[in-house]
């Protein structure tokens, strides 16, 4: 493993001293020296490591670069997230894929460091215990082809189309179920209207008869008093 610059390696150290300062995961200095430098968290993390191997061995350098290396306990490594996993198990099958035993990969990511590459070897193998056990395709293993891209494409078009369908008979059966209900509605109001007609022309009818009543009684007073009128006439 290429060695950094001295100051960069006091920058990861001191990045990482601050860290534990404020209680925070290791990862935030990995990230953070990452961004500023260039580098892939990975790579940080592993370097690091196999730093404080180093300068436990040196502490002339150690003392020249102004570390105190007590306080870069190695014995509680930073865990493993899912993202962490995934990304180590894919880069272990890219090297396996290349012709490396299980061990020589884990060795060349762990940058030499036997206990990192003993961690990396360990966590590897439970991982595809675990992935065998389930029946699990390991993450991101197969590579997609342009036909697999055009495959997932066209088959998503259909799913889109179907479901552009299903959406439309969903509407057409609500519009036809509403216009039901309109027709109900109008059917019934019909009924009421027809209803209350039938009461008007019965009211009608009975008003006509009382007002026939009145006029037959009307005209018969009418009449009896033309004939009481003619009959005083003839007595003068």
């Amino acid at each position: 493993m290429k060695i950094w610059s001295d100051s960069e390696v006091k920058a990861l150290f001191g990045e990482v001293e601050k860290t534990k300062a404020q209680q925070s995961s290791l990862k935030k200095a990995f990230i953070i020296h990452a961004q500023k430098f260039g580098r892939k968290q990975n790579s940080v993390r592993n370097y690091y490591y196999h730093e404080v191997d180093n300068l436990l061995k040196d502490s002339q350098r150690c003392n020249r670069l102004g570390i105190d290396i007590s306080v870069h306990d190695k014995t509680h490594f930073e865990s493993f997230d899912k993202l962490a996993e995934e990304n180590l198990f894919e880069e272990i099958e890219k090297l396996l894929a290349e012709g490396l035993s299980v061990r020589s990969a884990c060795l060349k990511l762990s940058g030499g460091d036997l206990t990192l590459m003993t961690r990396y070897q360990n966590k590897y193998q439970n991982m595809k215990k675990k992935l065998s056990a389930e029946n699990v395709i390991p993450f991101r293993q197969k590579l997609l082809t342009e036909s697999d891209i055009n495959s997932l494409f066209l088959g998503l078009v259909k799913l889109i189309k179907k479901t552009a369908l299903e959406e439309e008979k969903s509407k057409d059966g609500q519009l036809l179920k509403r216009a039901f209900e309109e027709i109900g509605r109008k059917d019934k109001q019909l009924e009421e209207l027809k209803n209350k007609f039938e009461m008007l022309k019965l009211e009608n009818e009975a008003l006509k008869t009382d007002f026939d009543k009145r006029a037959a009684f009307k005209s018969h007073l009418d009449k009896n008093r033309l004939q009481k009128k003619e009959g005083d006439t003839k007595r003068i």
